[in-house]
């Protein structure tokens, strides 16, 4: 009687890095991750500069290439799979090393020129960052800055990933988890300070010495509620004894915030440096309180597992130098 044997199935032969040097070009993994970014092959091609077709058989080379697909397709566009998703990380990462290599070729030709990408915080947007910008330039006006603005949550992954050169802002204190998430290192500019603002035209309908409770009753602009800022801002409600206003608006937008500040007669809690760039514009009034809160520590984060690049190494030397003349 015959017993039924069954082959083992076909082993698939394990690639190599000889291999993949061969067959990979750096192209197809950048296209893969800007996929990845607009979850479309579309808007992938239209970033680019490509047609979409060329953007599909590129992607289709590749999955021919490991037998396995990239994407999914799906009514809202595509979806990585997961060998999609650890192409993209690593395109990303060869990607940004290529980005640091042009910048150190252009830094020992001629030392004015590369691409910084700076991710900031909203107590940087107003002055700290503009101010150091601005030295940058001056020393530097062949050097492409590229600024996003987000919060910590979104602004650190990115930074590890090498997604952003150095992100500028308040920095989280030690004990929190997202402190010591990524493998960052962090050095502290100056300490800050919140105050309250309104309004300049507004400020007149304000009594010549205001407490804390004459402004409870006003429209408030308050951080988010998942914000650090936030619990700064409710002690100081806490320490008046006063709720939370019924009339708020949450944000962390700058612009929006000022904007609402000159279109009604509210309330807002500002970095102090910030707020004075708006004063000094007579755009705004620091309200004179005994009440403050500290905002706490404001500086810059870079990844603390790689040398950051001479362009970098430039926009930090202006942040310091910009740092030391808002605190002096």
């Amino acid at each position: 009687m015959n017993k039924d044997v069954r082959r083992p199935p076909d082993r698939v032969p394990e690639l190599s890095h000889v291999s993949l040097s061969r067959k990979l070009k750096l192209q197809q993994l950048i296209l893969v991750a800007k996929v990845i970014d607009t979850g479309s092959l579309l808007r992938a091609a239209k970033e680019l500069g490509m047609t979409q077709p060329a953007i599909t058989k590129a992607v289709q080379e590749l999955e021919a290439f490991f037998s396995a697909p990239l994407f999914e397709r799906t009514n809202r566009g595509v979806v990585p799979t997961e060998l999609g998703r650890l192409l993209g990380r690593r395109a990303k990462s060869m990607n940004t090393e290529l980005r640091y290599l042009t910048d150190e070729i252009n830094a020992l030709q001629g030392g004015t020129a590369g691409h910084l990408i700076v991710g900031t915080l909203i107590v940087a947007s107003a002055r700290l960052l503009p101010m150091a910008i601005r030295l940058l330039k001056e020393q530097a006006p062949g050097m492409l800055v590229t600024v996003r603005e987000a919060g910590t949550a979104q602004l650190f992954p990115a930074l590890a990933t090498g997604d952003l050169d150095i992100v500028v802002g308040r920095l989280p204190e030690r004990e929190l988890p997202l402190a010591n998430a990524f493998p960052l290192q962090h050095e502290v500019l100056f300490q800050e300070s919140i105050c309250v603002v309104v309004g300049a035209r507004h400020a007149l309908a304000l009594p010549k010495r205001p407490r804390f409770a004459d402004l409870a009753n006003l429209p408030w602009i308050l951080p988010l509620a998942d914000s650090p800022t936030r619990i700064r801002a409710e002690q100081l409600f806490q320490d008046a004894g006063l709720p939370l206003p019924v009339d708020r608006v949450e944000s962390l937008s700058m612009l929006t915030n000022l904007g609402m500040l000159l279109e009604r007669a509210c309330v807002a809690l500002m970095p102090r440096a910030a707020a004075q760039q708006f004063v000094d514009a007579g755009l705004l009034a620091i309200v004179p309180l005994r009440e403050a809160a500290d905002f706490g520590a404001v500086g810059f984060s870079t990844r603390a597992d790689r040398q950051v690049s001479p362009a970098c190494e430039r926009f930090i030397a202006c942040l310091r130098e910009s740092a030391a003349r808002i605190a002096g």
